[in-house]
């Protein structure tokens, strides 16, 4: 399999994206200035559209996939939830998401433990279409994981925001 990034570059095709109007308001729900969470979060992004919130702790997060990478891969079919057990190292597999356009790996957006999983998605892996970055009870998000110095260190140097908006301008454009 290979990450969603790839799959994205395979499955879209350029002529599309140029046809698809700007998407201004695809990015509002995660712009918000409060959290459905109790603790307030703070989001940061991947290069291949894996998003991660912490909490401002910075001890525990959510993982997921982004809005744009749920848009690109069209209706989700099948998600694999990552296990919960030790620890994993930024870029490695943690799960994957099959769509009808075709099937990505979800990588670890920074050095984490996987400590549950949304099992919901496999009952209806749907969710990640409606809201894919959502990370209340009934949202898209893959897995809670606790975090260690190294994976937040590696957290400060994902994107925030509106460099992930930025940089998805850039990839529709090429």
């Amino acid at each position: 399999m290979s990450s969603i990034a790839r799959s994205l570059k395979a499955v879209r095709p350029a002529v599309l994206s140029k046809a698809l109007p700007a998407r201004t308001t695809v990015w509002a729900a995660s712009r918000r200035t409060f959290s459905t969470s109790p603790i307030a979060l703070e989001k940061r992004y991947t290069k291949d559209h894996e998003w991660i919130d912490i909490n401002h702790q910075k001890q525990t997060g959510i993982v997921g996939i982004s809005e744009y990478a749920a848009e690109q891969l069209g209706d989700v079919v099948y998600v694999e939830l990552p296990e919960p057990n030790g620890w994993v190292e930024k870029g490695d597999a943690i799960g994957a998401v099959e769509s009808v356009k075709s099937a990505s790996d979800i990588n670890s957006p920074i050095r984490c433990r996987i400590t549950q999983v949304n099992t919901a998605l496999e009952e209806k892996p749907s969710i990640i279409n409606q809201v894919p970055e959502d990370d209340s009870a009934g949202g898209g998000w893959l897995a809670k994981v606790e975090i260690d110095e190294a994976g937040l260190k590696e957290f400060e140097t994902l994107m925030d925001t509106e460099a992930y908006v930025a940089y998805t301008k850039e990839e529709e454009e090429e």
